[in-house]
């Protein structure tokens, strides 16, 4: 491990909660594609697999930001541990449901509660705040090595839950995501000494970290980036399976992730200058040029090629978003305002998968990557008609200078997305 992300680990407790945090994210990355898989193995409806897919997405778009607020006011240990119960629980309905060939509408009903399910992502990211607060350089290391990590969680989430569902049963890569989960959490709120101090306040002074002028567009802009993510997924699955190859998707969108991890690695170890939102809008741009390749890809390997070159400018992207996010929020809502943009994905995640399984249903798998080409294009019009407010730190953060730490690199990362 290079010196830089060395260092970061010298402080106690970090290892261990980040070992944790990794097995708690897997679920980010084999839940929604295990119930595709799922799905379209038993039923063979990719509409219906889309739709409980953003179904599930968007249950966590709206649920995730409420936990977190919880957990910035009450503490990890006190709220994930209860939520995650009731998502494991939701979970095995879900499952229970297919393998007994349940109405419809009972999938749909489980795999909403199922969103309860806590963004890992950020409470790993906020303790990695409580400890390097104030050292920028550090911080910039740590939220790089996440997006390592949540990278690392879509190389062999994707491969794991579909090698899982194609060749043993069905339901087994949602399975084994539950029980990821499960372990995780509960690790990581056993970990007391690197627990955020909560933040308890009074109601008139709660508010949302929405409310802050330069989250709103990071969030959106992550709705149209999130429809990348979401619409890949499905579509990748499907143009496998059109070529007799279905298990080799999860391969393919290793490659993918595995793009965006060897670009995070790299970005962690540099100490870029220069505004921090400006890297971001050519971040989202490349995001979304990069998509246009897909749609000329006739073939498995050509495939992989172009997703790899995607991924190039997932993780940097998401690490400067999340500097941004620091800058943009309270202290004291730091979780929540992560959990944000985490939000703002899920919400993309459900419409661009959905999106892409009535394509797919309608026209075939290679039209249906029209669906992320589009969605790069919105993310980069949000980023251009926004940039200006992301360039203005908000004036409550805490005595913080606007001005502070530019030119020392960007101090936080991203995920979850997961």
């Amino acid at each position: 491990m290079s010196s830089p992300y060395r260092a970061i680990f010298s402080a106690p407790g970090t290892a261990s909660f980040s070992v944790a945090g990794f097995l708690g994210r897997m679920p980010l990355s084999m839940m929604g594609i295990g119930i595709v898989t799922m799905i379209s193995q038993v039923t063979g409806r990719y509409g219906l697999a889309g739709a409980l897919s953003a179904t599930l997405a968007m249950s966590a778009a709206v649920l995730g930001p409420q936990v977190s607020r919880l957990v910035d006011r009450y503490g990890q240990r006190r709220v994930l541990r209860p939520v995650t119960l009731i998502s494991l629980a939701a979970a095995t309905g879900l499952l229970l449901c297919v393998q007994q060939q349940a109405p419809d509408w009972t999938l749909f009903a489980f795999t909403a509660v199922i969103g309860v399910v806590p963004s890992v992502g950020a409470m790993t990211r906020a303790r990695w705040a409580g400890i390097y607060r104030g050292d920028a350089r550090s911080l910039h290391t740590a939220y790089s090595w996440e997006s390592i990590v949540d990278e690392v969680c879509f190389i062999f989430g994707p491969i794991i839950s579909i090698g899982l569902s194609t060749t043993w049963f069905p339901e087994a890569g949602p399975l084994l995501a539950g029980v990821f989960l499960a372990i995780g959490v509960f690790w990581l709120t056993a970990q007391r000494d690197t627990e955020p101090e909560p933040h308890p306040q009074p109601a008139a002074k709660g508010g949302s970290a929405l409310r802050s002028p330069g989250l709103q567009v990071l969030a959106l802009a992550f709705v149209a980036t999130g429809a990348i993510f979401g619409s890949v997924d499905v579509v990748t699955v499907a143009f496998a399976e059109e070529r007799g190859q279905k298990a080799a998707a999860s391969l393919v969108l290793a490659v993918y992730a595995l793009g965006s991890c060897l670009a995070g690695a790299v970005f962690g170890l540099l100490h870029l200058k220069g505004e921090p939102s400006r890297r971001w809008l050519l971040g989202v741009c490349a995001m979304a040029v990069s998509m246009i390749p897909l749609l000329l890809a006739g073939n498995l390997p050509l495939l992989a090629v172009a997703l790899f070159v995607a991924g190039l400018s997932i993780a940097p992207t998401m690490v400067t978003t999340m500097a941004l996010v620091e800058k943009h929020v309270p202290h004291t809502q730091l979780t929540e305002g992560m959990t944000w943009t985490g939000t703002g994905l899920a919400i993309g995640v459900a419409l661009g998968s959905s999106a892409a399984g009535w394509v797919v249903d309608a026209s075939g798998a290679e039209s249906a990557y029209v669906v992320p080409v589009v969605s790069g294009a919105l993310a980069v019009v949000v980023g251009l008609l926004g940039h200006r407010r992301l360039r203005r730190p908000a004036p409550n953060r805490e005595g913080r200078d606007e001005h502070e730490d530019s030119g020392t690199g960007e101090r936080q990362d991203g995920q979850p997305v997961a």
